[in-house]
């Protein structure tokens, strides 16, 4: 990609960089794998579904190596960092692609499914997060990608109406590290990827079912979200929205919401 003259942000070129990807068996995460990896890439390709997860190494080339691990699960995150820096020697990028969507109208959420879906959502970044950033910072660089949705700033699904929460979380979350982080290390950014409607099984493989996001009008592909990222992981911008207009969207959701005292 080529950024527009006099941006405040530098090209970085991916080549031989060292990017952990989770929820890499699929969707987001799988497209993401293909593409880092055609520009130069080396790729550790993280999921619990070892035989899909092998199937995108392959397809991937000799540059990716898939972790079979559990990423809500605080100790297969610090085994996957391990294995990283023993195969690779350092991690550049940390991508935090696993989510889990729902369907259930907030009226009837239980406590397992908010545990859930906060579990998924937001705790698998959280490790991320603290497990790869005493690494990054002995570097002094480094950099995370937390891979959130529009519905983190607009709860406009009723029926996603914990996503939605969870996707505020992270949000909030990914800001409050960049700030703390920054203050002494500004050499680490972490970026927000906030896509709308995808067109993968993330719909099927909701909590409680849903429709196939494959078949809703207007979804984005998988690729084009992850060529996105991939961009964001050269540029290191720290909010981007993978559709025109998003911004403008959320700009007239909230000038609608509220009033002064």
């Amino acid at each position: 990609m080529s950024l527009e003259p006099g941006s405040r942000f530098t090209l970085r070129s991916m080549r031989d960089k060292v990017i952990v990807i989770t929820g890499a068996s699929g969707g987001i995460g799988a497209a993401l794998a293909h593409t880092v990896a055609k520009r130069g890439a080396n790729v550790i390709l993280v999921a619990r579904r070892e035989e899909a997860l092998r199937d995108v190494a392959r397809a991937c080339g000799e540059r990716a190596h898939p972790v079979v691990a559990d990423v809500t699960r605080r100790e297969d995150v610090r085994r996957v960092v391990s294995e990283s820096l023993a195969r690779f020697g350092r991690i550049d990028v940390w991508v935090n692609n696993v989510g889990q969507g729902i369907s259930r109208m907030p009226s009837q959420l239980t406590d397992e499914d908010v545990d859930d879906i906060i579990k998924v959502n937001v705790k698998s970044a959280l490790y991320g997060m603290q497990e790869v950033l005493p690494h990054f910072k002995e570097r002094g660089d480094g950099h995370v990608v937390n891979v959130s949705s529009m519905l983190g700033r607009i709860p406009f699904a009723l029926i996603r109406s914990a996503y939605n929460g969870a996707k505020h979380f992270l949000n909030a979350l990914t800001a409050n590290f960049r700030e703390e982080v920054q203050q002494t290390h500004p050499g680490i950014q972490f970026s927000l990827i906030s896509p709308g409607v995808v067109g993968t099984d993330f719909g099927l493989n909701a909590r409680h079912g849903g429709p196939d996001s494959r078949s809703l009008p207007n979804a984005q592909t998988a690729e084009d979200v992850a060529t996105v990222i991939a961009d964001v992981i050269e540029t290191r911008r720290p909010d981007v929205y993978t559709r025109a207009g998003a911004r403008e969207r959320i700009a007239s959701y909230y000038a609608s919401v509220g009033e002064d005292a």
